[in-house]
């Protein structure tokens, strides 16, 4: 019997296979390696020549698909830095598929807080991967890829992240030729809210060739953030980074609806001309600018900075924007004092409220609610908010005991009991209509945020 142990030739020959094995495996890796660099470089190729012949995301996207998978089983997309979707490609029953995926919420937006960047582990979220679009120290985005029958490995992480350098340059470039075109757009605005513009048909003209109508019923529509940005730890450029994204928000939402509405961002607010059908009432009005809110607004989330928003009358002729941005600007201000922010507001809902805006000094408004209605004009016991509450009621409807007492859900006699009371702080403001007139404006002074 042999001892197979001791026998040269066999140990040699396992030896043998053994190395055969290990140089096949190296071999195989190699030629792994090398086919996934032979992809990146054709990528980056193609991607940028995509951007040197002056391309546009979408068909960034779109061969980011097709390197991704050659069958077009999958999507890919460019969103902004909170989820807004900019370009996109891939075929219908994919970006079909990718957008009823929980990354994206109701709003259409990619959910870029909490979707994670880079490789992922397997499992059900495999089948899609992000990647940030990074220029210098700014970020301008997300990339991502979906694939409806695969998981995505790290090889297509990193072409995405090949192509989201590309998508960087695309980016940068198209800011910098939009910003020179939002100088002249910027300019041209500002003229014509300030009615320098011209006479009505030469402002038209100017704004056709904008790309702009302006010639149709419109209403003015200013956004301001919440944020002060004058008592701010932000540093200046991230300021205008962040009124920038603000900006392009507004631009694209309205661009979707209609690319023919100016839509233009000046430093603090953001202004845009929107269209309204022939004589339509204000809660039209309001829905139609709702929905763009809602749009830019989304779900709050992706870093989106809380905003409010004025609206004016509806102007025919561009020789009422001068008015018309007034009333805007007032609804903006008036409006975060009587909703707090995230306001929406229009100019004809401001009522009372917009001869109250035009006094410059909030500490005389304040000093006016302290003397007119005494002690209820603190919170110091629990029970002033309910009396200011019933004070209120009682006024607007016209002292009409009965009526407040069914919409306080009070007896008729504890009702009357709290007038009794309410007069004794107050005077007698039952019989006294010159005092209810100062107690209802104090009221609603009262109501009125950031005096």
């Amino acid at each position: 019997m042999v001892n197979v142990a001791n026998d040269p030739a066999s140990v040699e020959g396992e030896l043998t296979a053994e190395a055969a094995s290990e140089l096949a495996s190296v071999k195989e890796q190699l030629e792994r390696q090398t086919a996934a660099l032979h992809r990146l470089e054709d990528a980056d190729r193609a991607l940028v020549q995509i951007v040197l012949a002056g391309g546009t995301l979408d068909e960034l996207c779109d061969r980011v698909v097709s390197f991704l998978d050659p069958t077009s089983s999958a999507a890919a997309m460019v969103t902004t830095t909170d989820g807004r979707v900019i370009a996109r490609a891939g075929a219908t029953t994919e970006l079909t598929r990718a957008e009823s995926l929980p990354c994206f919420d109701r709003s259409g937006r990619f959910l870029v807080e909490s979707e994670p960047m880079g490789p992922r582990e397997d499992g059900p979220d495999a089948d899609r991967v992000a990647v940030r679009i990074i220029a210098g120290h700014l970020d301008h985005g997300v990339l991502v890829a979906f694939s409806s029958h695969r998981s995505l490995t790290e090889d297509d992480v990193r072409l995405l992240e090949r192509a989201a350098t590309v998508a960087a340059l695309a980016i940068t470039k198209d800011q910098a030729v939009a910003a020179v075109e939002s100088k002249y757009r910027a300019e041209f605005l500002r003229d014509a809210l300030s009615g320098r513009a011209g006479t009505p048909i030469d402002a038209i003209s100017h704004a056709s060739s904008l790309g702009w109508d302006i010639d149709r019923p419109m209403v003015v529509v200013v956004a301001e953030t919440d944020e002060d940005d004058d008592r701010t730890e932000r540093d200046r450029d991230e300021i205008r980074f962040l009124q920038q994204r603000f900006a392009r928000a507004w631009t694209h939402a309205v661009g979707v609806r209609d690319p023919s509405t100016p839509v233009v961002g000046f430093s603090r607010e953001v202004v845009a001309l929107v269209a309204v059908p022939d004589a339509a009432d204000t809660d039209r009005v309001m829905r139609t600018v709702g929905d763009l809110v809602r749009v830019v607004r989304g779900d709050g989330g992706g870093g989106r900075r809380s905003f409010s928003t004025g609206v004016s009358r509806t102007i025919t002729s561009p020789a009422q924007l001068p008015q018309a941005y007034e009333e805007a600007l007032s609804a903006v201000t008036v409006g975060r004092q009587m909703q707090g922010d995230g306001a929406l507001a229009h100019v004809d809902g401001l009522g009372i409220y917009r001869l109250l805006a035009l006094i410059p000094d909030g500490a005389d408004l304040r000093r006016f609610v302290r003397e007119s209605l005494r002690e209820l004009a603190t919170d110091d016991q629990p029970e002033y908010a309910d009396l200011r509450q019933t004070l209120s009621i009682l006024i607007d409807t016209n002292m009409n005991v009965a009526e407040t007492a069914r919409l306080l859900f009070f007896h008729y006699n504890t009702l009357r009991y709290r007038i009794g009371k309410l007069e004794k702080m107050l005077g007698p403001f039952t019989s006294d209509p010159e005092l209810r007139l100062t107690l209802a404006l104090a009221l609603k002074i009262h109501r009125m945020r950031g005096l």
